[in-house]
């Protein structure tokens, strides 16, 4: 940020009494208009917990974006004139209370940027990930085929693509139900999907 005072204070006192201390609306505006002037069309997104809760169908949304700017609030927040004048977007990560919003930023610039076309080494982690179709990823094993008596599912040894495209499907919905059974409110669900949910103990939808 570009502080302009001779103390290069970027914080002060708030207005009306109070604890803490507020980020200053000049150098959080000088800082925005120098980014925005650069290439591209920005979205300035502000990190706060009144913003809407941030999932995976905005940080798709956002990862069609030419451009993001974060602004991470500290302290008690920031000067309201940069939400009336600058920002586009406020974004929650949660119900709970941060010291400040870089550790938001971070989570955000994370999701973002792993759906971005070669970001990953395989476009196919992406698609696969949990809440990319509304579930919980399936369970993912690797060599040893044994450890401790715990084994791998027969299936995934089978070399049966179908087999195991069915296995992890029905795996996904199972832990779904048992762990985030909201999710399945607004999941892509086929016929089969529900069919084999109607079958499971605990299941309480149509």
């Amino acid at each position: 940020m570009i502080s302009e005072d001779r103390h290069r204070t970027t914080d002060d006192y708030p207005y009306g009494g109070g604890a803490g201390m507020v980020m200053k609306v000049e150098p959080l505006a000088s800082c925005i208009e120098a980014v925005k002037a650069g290439p591209g069309n920005s979205r300035v997104i502000l990190t706060t917990p009144r913003g809407k809760r941030f999932d995976q169908a905005t940080a798709r949304r956002m990862a069609g974006e030419e451009a993001l700017i974060i602004i991470c609030g500290r302290y008690e927040g920031v000067d309201e004139r940069v939400r009336e004048l600058f920002v586009d977007e406020e974004i929650s990560i949660g119900d709970f209370v941060l010291t400040g919003g870089e550790l938001a930023a971070m989570v955000i610039v994370d999701a973002v940027t792993r759906l971005i076309p070669g970001v990953l080494g395989s476009a196919e982690s992406a698609v696969s990930d949990s809440f990319a179709d509304g579930l919980l990823e399936y369970p993912q094993y690797t060599r040893p085929a044994e450890f401790r008596g715990s084994t791998v599912p027969e299936v995934l040894l089978s070399g049966n693509h179908g087999e195991i495209a069915r296995w992890r499907r029905r795996e996904a919905l199972l832990r779904t139900m048992t762990v985030r059974p909201d999710l399945l409110e607004t999941a892509l669900l086929s016929d089969e999907d529900r069919e084999f949910l109607r079958g499971q103990a605990g299941w309480r939808h149509d």
